[in-house]
């Protein structure tokens, strides 16, 4: 027997309180980065709580990556924290994803259940979290009608660009071997219940760039016995943003921006070293490509010109891509839920959302659903704020998703 979409959104209202009570507690213990102690045992909890059973997915970050995470900004973290949950059973599978780290932002919003940490989920992982253990419920409650398997995915390190990729590394998509993956994420500026995707480039690939240029300091009295890190940065900075406007197709989204400058103590000083960290998105492979390679070759020929040494760090997060296949059998079934005249098509966001480690590994389909209302403050900012509402329809989606996804493709299989 079919599992209608009426009888998913109507479990997933009867669970309200409970999905809106996790995002809650959530909310207050913000953590940032891929070492997420305590969002990862309250997931974990709530998982035992539904005998649905789950396992550590992550471990040990490869050195490497560490320091990376370092020169990129980010505190040291040495260990990743992600939970994987699998309900039904065999073949097909399809994977339901939810990040669940925080921003290093002070929320500033006068709520009962405000973080008071110094970090907030001012991006709204809390939600993604706290919907997909609200799907997770209404999945393990109909878990013999299900023709196949659905495998939840509870992410830490969003926002570094690479949890994803760690979870993918250590099995994430295996055992049983996913063959979809689906998706969501809130936006506060849209009005709640409506869904907008984009088919293929859903969002902008991202190349952090960080340099580090050795130079030799000395009195600024006497520049010709010193090799001077700061002139060799601004001649890098200037060369590095005209290759967007010249190497790069007007066509391609391109958004080249140097976030930090830094170095040098006082004005009568030439230092030792400078820094300067590039960033690097765009929306077309192609012109990925090319940047990516000819960036490392004018620093190169920059700093070496002016006598200088550097080290150079390089980061990547590739773009999310929804299969166009998958949203077509998709897209139907999150109307069910929503109403089909709040479904719609967007155009790719030129933020980046690390779910690309997923979508280059299988079929996926990423989505936004409304969470309040235009004119609201955006993602990232202290002061996003959210509505409610959207976490009974975002458990719903979720639900509805994977069940009809399932009834489609578990067919022969059962």
């Amino acid at each position: 027997m079919e599992i209608s979409a009426e009888e998913i959104k109507k479990r997933a209202y009867e669970l309200r309180d409970q999905i809106t009570q996790d995002r809650r507690c959530l909310h207050q213990i913000p953590e940032i980065g891929t070492d997420l102690p305590q969002t990862s045992a309250y997931i974990k909890k709530r998982l035992d709580e539904m005998g649905i059973p789950w396992k550590d997915c992550g471990g040990p970050l490869p050195a490497k990556m560490t320091d990376d995470f370092v020169e990129a900004g980010f505190p040291r973290m040495e260990k990743e924290t992600g939970v994987t949950a699998v309900i039904g059973h065999g073949s097909p599978c399809i994977l339901l994803r939810a990040d669940m780290d925080a921003l290093p932002v002070r929320e500033d919003n006068d709520l009962e259940y405000k973080s008071c940490n110094g970090a907030g989920h001012m991006c709204g992982h809390d939600s993604h979290a706290a919907m997909l253990l609200g799907a997770a419920q209404i999945l393990k409650d109909m878990e013999s009608e299900l023709k196949g398997s659905v495998k939840l995915m509870f992410q830490p390190g969003e926002e570094t660009g690479a949890g994803a990729r760690v979870m993918v590394e250590n099995g994430a998509l295996q055992d049983p071997q996913v063959n979809a993956a689906f998706g969501l994420h809130v936006q506060p500026t849209d009005d709640t219940g409506k869904v907008g995707y984009a088919v293929g480039v859903n969002s902008a690939s991202l190349d952090s760039l960080i340099l580090k240029i050795h130079g030799r300091g000395g009195h600024s009295s006497q520049p010709q016995l010193c090799t001077d890190p700061l002139m060799i940065m601004n001649q890098v900075y200037q060369a590095v943003n005209l290759l967007a406007t010249r190497e790069a197709d007007p066509a391609a989204m391109v958004a080249l921006t140097c976030g930090v400058a830094k170095g040098g103590t006082a004005v009568n000083i030439i230092p030792d070293e400078a820094e300067l960290h590039i960033g690097l998105r765009t929306l077309d492979v192609e012109a990925a490509e090319h940047l990516k390679k000819r960036i490392p070759e004018v620093i190169d020929h920059y700093v070496k010109a002016w006598n200088g040494d550097y080290d150079l760090t390089i980061f990547h997060t590739p773009c999310t891509f929804s299969n166009e296949e998958l949203c077509r059998e998709v897209v139907p079934h999150i109307g069910e839920v929503v109403g089909e005249e709040k479904v719609y098509q967007i155009p790719p966001m030129t933020g980046t959302e690390d779910f690309g480690y997923v979508t280059t590994e299988v079929p996926g389909m990423f989505a936004f659903i409304g969470a309040g209302k235009p004119g609201n403050a955006p993602l990232h900012s202290p002061k996003m704020i959210l509505d409610e509402e959207v976490l009974p329809l975002g458990a719903a989606v979720h639900a509805n998703v994977a069940v009809t996804w399932l009834e489609e493709h578990g067919k022969e299989n059962h």
